[in-house]
């Protein structure tokens, strides 16, 4: 695929991902349903990459940051998502992660020494603003009150680990790791370690046997999983964390187009503000760098 392609691809992916993700709400913990997610893309990523032959053993040395790409990326952030949105409303959560595009611009500049360019950081600005522009009503009912400063705290902290996933993600692309093999490792340590996160705060490895949930948890494994994140780990490889993290401003795009088609979701002024604000973002944070 093009750089084009695997950006649709993962941004209408995890876009429908919000939806799908109210069928896994329930009987099961959330937690304990992050675990059966990853779990379940890492046995189809390593049935897979077996099937075609492709060679799964690295040294330990590379399962160390392979397995630190899991814990942060599948593990911790995930927990963090899902702890923040039982305090938080759910665009206030989308507008928090979204800041991933300034953490992830910084962390370039930090670790592998990418210059901040003006236009990157107008485009982030944009992106930003944007989603709190669609979310804009939702977040005028914050309180403000100690729940939700913690929900607040523990988003920023999950977008934090989301951004520096990303960085060791990048460490692994340029040692040449091949992203097949490297996501169906990652997202098994991330699996096993939100496992032991469910165990060690004494929530019951539950499994519900009813069609919305297995469908939707099947979806989410296979389409929100194995292969989102590998075009997003391709796409990142080859334009970079910074730019493209920018799917973090499209998906809520997606998801409030399916809200409007299947949820009778209605369109305000900042809506299609916000909508334009982020297109703006996004359009100028992808266009080719100048030679």
């Amino acid at each position: 695929m093009n750089d084009l392609a695997l950006y649709l691809v993962t941004t209408l992916i995890w876009g429908s991902t919000w939806l799908v993700i109210k069928f896994q709400l329930g009987q099961v913990s959330p937690i304990v349903s992050v675990a059966w997610r990853f779990g379940l893309a890492a046995a189809m990523l390593l049935a897979y990459t077996r099937l075609h032959g492709r060679r799964l053993r690295f040294p330990a040395r590379s399962h160390f940051w392979i397995a630190l790409q899991g814990v942060l990326m599948f593990g911790l952030n995930y927990i963090g998502i899902y702890l923040s949105e039982q305090y938080l409303a759910s665009g206030l959560v989308a507008v928090v992660f979204s800041l991933v595009v300034f953490m992830n611009a910084l962390g370039m500049r930090l670790f592998f020494g990418l210059p901040l360019r003006p236009s990157a950081l107008i485009a982030a600005t944009l992106g930003v603003a944007g989603v709190a522009l669609i979310f804009g009503r939702e977040l005028q009912a914050v309180s403000g009150g100690g729940l939700e400063l913690r929900g607040l705290l523990i988003a920023l902290s999950a977008t934090l680990t989301a951004s520096l996933g990303n960085m060791v993600a990048t460490v692994n692309y340029r040692r040449g790791l091949p992203v097949l093999q490297l996501n169906a490792w990652s997202m098994l340590y991330g699996a096993l370690f939100v496992l032991l996160v469910a165990l060690a705060s004494g929530q019951p490895l539950s499994f519900e046997l009813s069609f919305p949930y297995v469908a939707s948890l099947l979806y989410l494994a296979l389409f929100g999983s194995a292969l989102a994140f590998g075009a997003y780990l391709t796409l990142m490889g080859r334009i970079g964390a910074d730019r493209a993290s920018y799917t973090a401003v499209a998906i809520p795009i997606v998801a409030l187009l399916l809200s409007t088609a299947f949820e009778q979701l209605h369109w305000h002024l900042e809506t299609f503000a916000g909508v334009a604000a982020c297109i703006g973002g996004i359009v100028l944070a992808l266009r080719r760098r100048s030679a």
